[in-house]
């Protein structure tokens, strides 16, 4: 996902899922996308080195094999720095109009320069049954 090659996974620099809100957006979301799952991340700092996140890739796995990849700079407008012990928290969502599986992956770089990453764990994108919204 992130290159592993080019950056080292920082021991003690984590994300995780906090929460993940499912809705049905109706005609609000197009009609090939109407479900909406928000999700809320927080990645913590517990290394010994102050890191600054510069972007984030996406894999986006559908049930039928289909595979969608978001890549871009930054971490909702932002480029998180963060010193040993703090931790950034942020909210964001994705539209689907089946069921996925979500893996992510943030990248950046420490106070001397050397290409960091962090994974964040999958997750389920689970379109609830008529009998569950």
């Amino acid at each position: 996902m992130c290159s592993v090659t080019c950056s080292t996974e920082l021991p003690g620099l984590t994300a995780r899922l906090d929460k993940l809100c499912y809705h049905h957006g109706g005609s609000s979301l197009p009609a090939d996308k109407p479900h909406a799952f928000v999700y809320f991340i927080t990645i913590r700092n517990g290394s010994d080195h102050t890191v600054t996140l510069l972007g984030r890739k996406w894999i986006i796995a559908h049930g039928d094999g289909e595979q969608l990849v978001v890549e871009g700079d930054k971490i909702v407008g932002e480029t998180p720095r963060l010193a040993p012990g703090e931790e950034f928290s942020y909210n964001s969502y994705h539209v689907t109009g089946k069921d996925a599986t979500v893996r992510g992956c943030f990248h950046g770089k420490d106070e001397h320069g050397a290409k960091i990453h962090v994974h964040l764990p999958a997750f389920a994108l689970t379109i609830p049954r008529e009998d569950e919204k």
